[in-house]
């Protein structure tokens, strides 16, 4: 079983699980805490778009909207600056640091250490290290990428459509210069031609006898 199929299969599994908990706050939000803590899930939008999952926005129990909202889109640093956000468990801190680390591979060619460490909450070189090699590597290799953010996908077909228009022009301008290396060849051609006549006529000339009239 591909990577791939893996995830659906868990998606589908905690989408009917959630189902089943239609209306119930506290069952729904234990079935969120396991999803978002679950070490082969790193993408929540087919749950995050359940409606009995949204009907939590304003309820007692939204904070676990909140969570999810989070793990979908969110970063540690998000998490560090909202104090309304229900306290984590260790599986969710772990998998919320994974997701970090997708989100600034996605931004930048190179991690630094140092934006690491910042946004990792993370002290020395040895932990951060330690993190990468243990923590991350299969998430960085195998995880296709995070869910789309609100508004992301405008930008992501705003940018699809500037591309294919460049690419267009790149296309139209190497015709162009086909189109002028085949002009140019057939002019060397026709040049190399009236060379070959000309000697031609050349040796034609040379090879005609003179008459004696004496």
């Amino acid at each position: 079983m591909n990577i791939e199929q893996k995830q659906a299969e868990i998606i589908d599994l905690f989408v009917k699980r959630a189902s089943v908990c239609k209306g119930e706050g506290d069952a729904l939000g234990s079935i969120l805490v396991e999803a978002t803590s679950h070490p082969w899930l790193f993408a929540f939008s087919e749950i995050l778009a359940l409606s009995y999952v949204a009907e939590l926005e304003g309820s007692t129990d939204s904070v676990y909207l909140d969570v999810l909202r989070l793990f979908a889109h969110g970063t540690w640093s998000d998490y560090k600056r909202n104090t309304r956000c229900a306290q984590l468990v260790p599986e969710q801190i772990l998998k919320l640091k994974q997701l970090t680390v997708l989100t600034l591979a996605e931004i930048n060619k190179v991690l630094p250490y140092d934006i690491l460490m910042v946004e990792l909450d993370i002290t020395n070189v040895r932990e951060l290290e330690d993190f990468l090699i243990n923590d991350c590597m299969y998430v960085v290799q195998f995880a296709a990428g995070r869910d789309l953010r609100p508004g992301q996908l405008g930008n992501m077909m705003h940018t699809l459509e500037n591309w294919l228009s460049a690419s267009e022009d790149l296309l139209a301008s190497i015709q162009d210069r086909i189109k002028w290396a085949d002009n140019m060849s057939e002019v060397d051609s026709n040049r190399k031609q009236v060379k070959e006549r000309v000697e031609e006529v050349k040796k034609s000339r040379s090879m005609k006898v003179p008459v004696d009239c004496g």
